[in-house]
């Protein structure tokens, strides 16, 4: 591997456990400013104290994130986008490059592909050429990929998160994102099938602690690489606390007990 994408994914993930949390901020493309995405370097700082691994946001909020202090994080530029306006809001295009990401200062980039979606073939094109930018520049890509569209019943089905996780890897990203599977035995084979980390995404806002620290912990003890988790995180009333128990969950094994009174604790260990 190119020796500047392996060191930028010292960035991302942790080095001595092989695992990453990274927080998506990304989500004001889509649906607007949201809660918890205003104060912007007040979001990354909490996140950053909590000790993630990453922030991912598209490459006009740099300038409204970067704090110049503080804990530092690694950063993750979105390349792809779409808004809930759109009569296609499925259908992801490109509205930044790698040469865009660098001039940032990014750490990687992210593409987002809905496969099943009718402009699919655009998206994967849009993969594989961002695949080959990233591997000549030395960054690191993920992919998150969901099966979404017409002919997907069940996008947490299995077998669905498999052809995704395995679309993402035959494609070149060096990372996959994808949805949970639901247990851990299920997620256990789509790990098993895909020879790149995969992170779970954190789907809709849960509203429910033990839920989230819950599928954490379990997707984890099935093989995955960590967790890409956005507005369960970001949207918390303490995303800090939250951060520092997932960090002992993700990198340390912590059991969901354990964790959930750490979080009651503010994300202090007792």
């Amino acid at each position: 591997m190119h020796l500047g994408k392996t060191i930028r994914l010292e960035r991302i993930f942790n080095r001595n456990t092989g695992r990453t949390i990274i927080v998506p901020l990304d989500h004001g493309v889509t649906v607007g400013p949201i809660e918890g995405l205003i104060d912007l370097r007040e979001t990354v700082n909490r996140i950053a104290e909590g000790g993630a691994n990453a922030v991912l946001m598209h490459k006009g909020l740099t300038r409204c994130g970067h704090r110049g202090a503080g804990h530092d994080v690694g950063l993750i530029i979105h390349l792809s986008a779409s808004t809930s306006l759109s009569p296609f809001p499925n259908a992801k295009t490109l509205v930044a490059s790698v040469e865009d990401a660098i001039k940032h200062g990014a750490d990687g980039v992210s593409v987002h592909i809905n496969l099943g979606d009718e402009s699919e073939r655009e998206m994967l094109k849009d993969l594989g050429r961002v695949a080959s930018k990233s591997n000549e520049w030395g960054i690191p890509l993920l992919a998150m990929v969901y099966a979404r569209g017409p002919k997907v019943e069940n996008e947490f089905d299995m077998n669905m998160v498999r052809h995704c996780a395995r679309v993402g890897e035959e494609l070149g990203a060096d990372v996959v994102k994808v949805a949970y599977t639901g247990d851990p035995e299920s997620f256990a084979k789509v790990v098993e099938s895909c020879c790149i980390p995969v992170v779970i995404a954190g789907g809709p806002k849960l509203g429910n602690d033990k839920g989230l620290v819950q599928m954490v912990h379990d997707a984890v003890a099935s093989g995955c690489a960590g967790l890409s988790i956005g507005r369960n995180v970001f949207q918390h009333d303490d995303a800090t606390g939250l951060v520092k128990t997932l960090n002992q969950v993700v990198h340390h094994d912590m059991d969901v007990e354990e964790a959930m009174e750490m979080l009651s604790n503010g994300g202090t260990r007792k």
